[in-house]
């Protein structure tokens, strides 16, 4: 995979992906606002999915899971501008704002499409990229360009960016319900449940009477199951979004868990259509 990062700041760089097709499951620590220059990519979630191409701006919210499909387009790289929203940036950005709005529970990515505001903020970043040197002090002025210009065009976009609030306690059968099928580390899911590591697996063993990762492997296995079965998905169109990294391995014990492999299963689906 060809990838290359340039960097103004730590919180502000332009990113691009030269290959067919770079997937991740991310857990972002803080907020980012993304421009597009080119190329296209799928933000898969526990309650929706997203698609975004050339032009298009959006906000993905902190301590979200989500899988990230990222592709080059008409021979363009997958290429984009990623600013930073730190905590520590909006903390000192709100230190002397009073925020009216209530704070919202599960924020959702937010999209901008090609606002011109947003648009002229980010495209004026380019040139820096080139500089060997920058003033720390103007890549500052830009974020707060930036944070200035969602607060004008977006009236709810303070309850997202002022909550600086950590994950709580929640309920574990329904989080990991919605969430199973983003590839997180134990400790990672424990953190989004507002649980230590220890306290999650007693909890979930309490719960489900297995471990996590089986638990995990066979929701995934039914997912893929499911997908392919009624909806008539190639495995490779959907073993990314059901959790999994590698074919080979997903067919192995796709196989090993109903006896046959799932492009058996595809072909007997097709004859039913």
């Amino acid at each position: 995979m060809e990838h290359t990062s340039k960097y103004i700041t730590p919180d502000i760089k332009l990113s691009s992906y030269e290959d067919k097709l770079f997937k991740s499951d991310v857990i972002f620590d803080h907020h980012m606002l993304i421009w597009f220059i080119s190329g296209e990519t799928k933000i898969i979630q526990a309650e929706e999915s997203h698609h975004f191409k050339t032009g298009d701006i959006f906000l993905i919210p902190r301590n979200q899971p989500a899988t990230v499909i990222n592709f080059p387009k008409d021979g363009l790289p997958h290429k984009t501008v990623v600013m930073l929203l730190s905590a520590k940036t909006l903390r000192n950005f709100y230190a002397d704002i009073d925020i009216t709005t209530s704070i919202t529970p599960i924020p959702k990515i937010r999209s901008f499409n090609s606002h011109p505001l947003l648009e002229s903020c980010l495209t004026s970043l380019i040139p820096y990229f080139e500089m060997q040197e920058l003033p720390e002090n103007i890549a500052a002025l830009k974020i707060k360009e930036a944070i200035s210009i969602l607060r004008a065009i977006d009236p709810e976009i303070d309850s997202v960016l002022g909550n600086f609030e950590e994950p709580g306690k929640v309920d574990l059968t329904s989080f990991m319900e919605k969430n199973y099928m983003f590839n997180m580390t134990m400790e990672k899911f424990g953190y989004l449940t507002g649980r230590s590591i220890t306290t999650f697996k007693r909890d979930f063993k309490k719960s489900y009477n297995t471990t996590p990762q089986k638990w995990l492997t066979q929701r995934r296995l039914e997912l893929a199951h499911y997908m392919i079965s009624e909806h008539h998905k190639k495995p490779t169109e959907i073993i990314f979004e059901v959790g999994f990294e590698n074919l080979s391995h997903f067919s192995f014990i796709f196989k090993k868990q109903f006896g046959y492999a799932p492009t058996e299963l595809l072909e007997d689906s097709l004859k039913r259509i």
